[in-house]
């Protein structure tokens, strides 16, 4: 066997750079970028190997390690996991700071590939600089906190490691049911410590994202529950994008005249004006889809986890018969509440069960009462959005606009606060796809640093970042980022002066307005005019083009300046605090069992009201 002499950083970085996978029926990249922030941990080796591979595998520098993690999160998504992104940070709060994103990663099944030094095998010079000792156990580091966020985590502590870890970290990462973030921490004695690696390990590998097949005794059960339903629906989970199974989707819905509604991961799956889509279903969703979740007789969920913001905390199925039938790659997602799993790809078995369903088709009553509802929606998300003179904006009218002056490729991202419900209850899909609400961990400050990595993924195309002030405040130096790499972003910022969706969730379970919206917030003197930020000259100094606008009757030619920008464009909007869309649908919220005044208790008794129609665990 030929051997070629290594050091581990050598080794790891020609490795990752050998992955290769087919889209489209052309072989590109797996790894298509990187992002680092070199300190002492992992500059020294790791960081020269990148350097030498950089014209196949770009290495971009990030301001925050989180943010840039992030990044990389959002680049995998915007590529539908197909294409994936690296972090590399140094030890100890270099390395800690990527958490957060592995727990984005985690919770909403993206890959991500961090890396972070570690401290020394060897143990001679310890503590070593940024090391956390643990007295009871000198094994553990800072790097065990990952174990809680990852699907997949290793450390090498001897370089002959990655032949074996590489290759299952690598299919952690493009599994379909598995599919999450992997961490690899790398002692800092190690990364320069060579090895006869086998010349074969090294050579160009191209995979491709397995299709597990249906059974057919699953499917036949499938087909018969779907043939004697007389108010079938079907809800598209994030599963559809990453099957590539929108096509099937459409397909399945016109062919079987059967209606279909989104989560929150599955937005853009249909278009907006296919008459068979019933709008967005729970909480921050649509009462069209509501109304059909609550009267069907048998929901096909297709790629969903069935998260409470989908259900309604289990409680928008009102049909005491119902029966579910979860399509999903996942057996932890396909078997829950009794569900009838069919545990196998989306886009294989759409096909499959059409098949077998021949020509047998859904009620016209019925499909045409989920049109009926769409469409009432839809005026209603009309009235949301129209504007009228001067008055302070609505989410709903920012989200109209940008919604209306977007262009064909464009992407829409946002996270956390107030915009995901506000954009995913008023959104009109134009296009398949392109459309990115982090709501599985909603995490406050991926928007700007999301938007970058989604522009990486998309460099001909504008994405467009909505955001909070109050995310913005959490992170936003990928705005410096996007600038300095040459990422050009359009990133709206509404400015509702604090938390307002938290506020309005204090007031609404009869609660007073405190340490949310900036005027309720301590102050040493509250006789005095509480600060604002300028986000307009914030984003200015980091090197964006901004500016603030009046009223929505400005909002189209700023949206048009930032359009025609060379670099990345920042449009802030003052927003009403007390102009919300919402839905008929309820949520569990930890609520005290002892109230203390007639204004809890009402709020109390009125929120647990809706607890009536939750289905416990079936």
């Amino acid at each position: 066997m030929k051997t070629v002499r290594l050091t581990l950083a050598e080794a790891l970085v020609k490795y990752l750079v050998a992955q290769k996978i087919e889209i489209n029926g052309q072989v590109e990249p797996l790894f298509g970028c990187s992002f680092a922030i070199f300190g002492h941990g992992n500059v020294t080796c790791l960081g020269q190997q990148l350097k030498n591979a950089e014209d196949e595998l770009p290495t971009w520098r990030g301001q925050n390690e989180q943010s840039m993690a992030m990044a990389a999160v959002a680049y995998a998504k915007a590529n539908k996991r197909q294409k994936i992104g690296i972090a590399s940070a140094s030890i100890g709060p270099g390395a800690t700071n990527m958490i957060t994103a592995a727990g984005i990663a985690h919770t909403n099944r993206l890959p991500l590939l961090m890396f972070a030094g570690d401290a020394y095998v060897s143990r001679l010079p310890d503590p070593v600089l940024q090391q956390t000792e643990h007295f009871h156990n000198p094994s553990t580091t800072a790097n065990d906190a990952f174990k809680a966020v990852t699907r997949y985590w290793d450390r090498i502590i001897h370089p002959a490691q990655i032949l074996q870890t590489l290759p299952q970290a690598i299919d952690t990462l493009l599994d379909p049911a598995d599919c999450g973030p992997v961490f690899i921490g790398l002692p800092q004695d190690i990364q320069g410590v060579a090895y006869d690696y086998p010349e074969q390990f090294f050579a160009e590998k191209v995979h491709r994202i397995r299709r597990p097949e249906p059974e057919m005794r699953d499917l036949e059960e499938a087909v018969k529950l779907i043939s004697q339903a007389e108010r079938p629906l079907i809800i598209s989970g994030g599963g559809v994008h990453y099957s590539q199974a929108t096509d099937e989707l459409a397909q399945f819905a016109k062919k079987h005249n059967v209606p279909v509604i989104e989560t929150i991961a599955g937005r853009a799956t249909m278009l907006q004006d296919n008459p068979l889509n019933g709008g967005p279903i729970g909480v921050t969703g649509s009462n069209s889809a509501n109304y059909l979740a609550a009267h069907a007789d048998v929901v096909v969920a297709i790629g969903t986890r069935l998260q409470d913001f989908t259900t309604g905390s289990w409680s928008v199925f009102r049909n005491p018969d119902l029966k579910i039938i979860s399509i999903n790659v996942g057996r932890h997602d396909a078997i829950k509440h009794l569900s009838m799993p069919i545990i196998a790809d989306a886009k294989v078995t759409m096909t499959k069960i059409s098949h077998l369903l021949a020509d047998w088709q859904g009620s016209t009553d019925w499909s045409s009462q989920a049109t009926k509802q769409a469409d009432d929606w839809k005026a209603l998300c009309n009235d949301r959005m129209a504007v009228a003179g001067d008055e302070m904006a609505s989410y709903a009218q920012v989200i109209g606009a940008v919604n209306r002056l977007s262009e064909a490729g464009d992407t829409v991202l946002t996270a956390a606060g107030g915009l995901p419900a506000e954009l995913n209850m008023n959104w009109q899909s134009k296009q398949i796809g392109k459309f990115d609400i982090e709501f599985g961990f909603s995490c406050m400050g991926y928007e700007i640093a999301g938007g970058w990595g989604a522009k990486i993924a998309n460099p001909d195309n504008d994405v467009v970042v909505m955001v909070g002030d109050g995310s913005y405040m959490i992170l936003n130096s990928d705005i410096y980022s996007s600038v300095l790499s040459g990422h050009k972003m359009i990133i709206v910022v509404c400015d509702n002066a604090g938390f307002a969706v938290i506020n309005k969730l204090q007031n609404n379970t009869g609660n007073e307005s405190f340490n949310n919206l900036l005027k309720d917030c301590r102050r040493e003197n509250p006789e005095t005019e509480f600060a604002r930020v300028d986000f307009a000259k914030h984003a200015e100094a980091q090197g964006a083009i901004s500016e603030k606008v009046g009223s929505m009757q400005d909002f189209d030619a700023a949206f048009a300046r930032a359009k025609a920008a060379d670099r990345t464009s920042v449009i802030v909007v003052d927003i009403d605090s007390t102009k919300w869309s919402s839905c008929d649908c309820w949520w569990e919220v930890g609520l005290p069992e002892v109230t203390r005044d007639e204004r809890t208790e009402k709020a109390v008794s009125d929120f647990s009201a809706g607890r009536t129609h939750q289905r416990p665990g079936v």
